[in-house]
């Protein structure tokens, strides 16, 4: 099976690291064009255009829509994989509005502003594919440490689907990929920060994250490649009646249905 993604405009927000840039890698090995954004460009970049932008501000979020349409006039496919956390742990307690705030600015707004922009291209042009990184996270929050974070996925979560209802009809496809742990840069730094405090080796701190989200049958995390896949597979035309939907890579960490 080959994925035909010769030529396609894309847009992958945070690409240089983990899952954005393994979704870069492969959206340029399978043939697209492809533009992405951080605050700063590393060494290795791929993708064929870079953009430093601040995708937290407003003033990020327009000067990337704004490259997208200088270097492409549209867009075909719009990779949303910005997000992540840096609330403090202690429960809802110590969530003031900075923390609450900074929140939804990673992981909500940057999706929302940035569709705003680029969606009137895709209606135009009649066709088009948007695809939403949220996360298991707004199923299994932990309350400990992740309300903020699974709050603003919950939120991108609804927007996804809601905007999808309003779009397909048009030609414009939007889907949700929901990952559990991925075993990127941070989270191997989070491993072995764990497995110093436990006296143990870095698989032992995989194990600790592990208990901490019950456990993942699959008995490993996910690869940013492995992400990257789902996304591409949904991006392609083999997807090509596949809306609305949200698609969980987790190992089996859900434990329902």
């Amino acid at each position: 099976m080959r994925l035909d993604l010769q030529n396609k405009r894309v847009l992958v927000t945070a690409g240089t690291k983990g899952v954005g840039k393994a979704t870069v890698d492969l959206f340029h090995e399978l043939g697209a064009r492809v533009l992405t954004t951080a605050r700063k460009r590393p060494a290795d970049d791929s993708a064929d255009i870079f953009v430093a932008a601040d995708l937290t501000t407003i003033d990020g979020c327009n000067a990337v829509a704004n490259a997208v349409i200088a270097n492409f006039g549209s867009v075909d496919i719009i990779v949303h994989v910005l997000g992540g956390s840096t609330a403090p742990g202690g429960g809802f307690a110590s969530l003031g509005e900075d923390e609450w705030q900074r929140e939804l600015n990673l992981n909500l707004l940057p999706a929302v502003r940035l569709d705003r922009a680029l969606l009137p291209g895709m209606l135009a042009q009649g066709t088009g594919v948007i695809i939403h990184v949220t996360s298991i996270q707004r199923q299994l929050p932990l309350p400990e440490s992740t309300t903020a974070y699974a709050a603003a996925k919950a939120a991108l979560s609804t927007y996804s689907k809601s905007l999808s209802k309003e779009v397909s009809p048009q030609g414009v496809r939007v889907v949700r990929v929901a990952p559990g742990w991925i075993e990127t840069e941070a989270s191997v730094a989070l491993a072995e920060r764990l497995a110093l405090q436990a006296g143990t080796d870095y698989e032992g701190g995989k194990q600790i994250i592990m208990k901490s989200l019950g456990g993942i049958p699959l008995g490993r995390p996910s690869t940013p490649v492995e992400v990257a896949n789902l996304i591409a597979f949904l991006a392609s035309p083999f997807a090509a009646t596949i809306t609305g939907t949200e698609y969980v890579i987790d190992g089996g960490t859900i434990p329902t249905a």
